[in-house]
């Protein structure tokens, strides 16, 4: 399964890899072999997203998927590592008309 986490550029990605790769070889459902893969994937507008890539049965999907999503959220937020949002800067320009 392909699974995709964000982090905020202010994030350790070191860390939140080293997370990713201790929760997917802790899952019981999660295969050995093939070997799960966390890479860090894109340098999103607003955040750095992981590819998360744990091998399981076809009946495990979703509970691994389910699983590891939620167990994720639970360490990233133990460690301080934040999940951003998408933001915008918005540049207001006031002009005058000549008088």
């Amino acid at each position: 399964m392909d699974l995709t986490f964000a982090v905020g550029y202010d994030a350790d990605p070191d860390a939140a890899q080293r997370s990713l790769e201790e929760l997917v070889a802790a899952h019981p459902l999660v295969l050995k072999d093939p070997v799960p893969v966390v890479r860090m994937h894109q340098l999103a507008d607003s955040s750095v997203n992981f590819v998360c890539r744990p091998w399981a049965k076809t009946d495990d999907y979703w509970a691994v998927s389910w699983d590891i999503t939620k167990q994720v959220k639970a360490r990233f937020d133990a460690a301080g590592i934040t999940v951003p949002f998408p933001q915008r800067d918005i540049h207001v320009y006031t002009h005058t008309s000549p008088s």
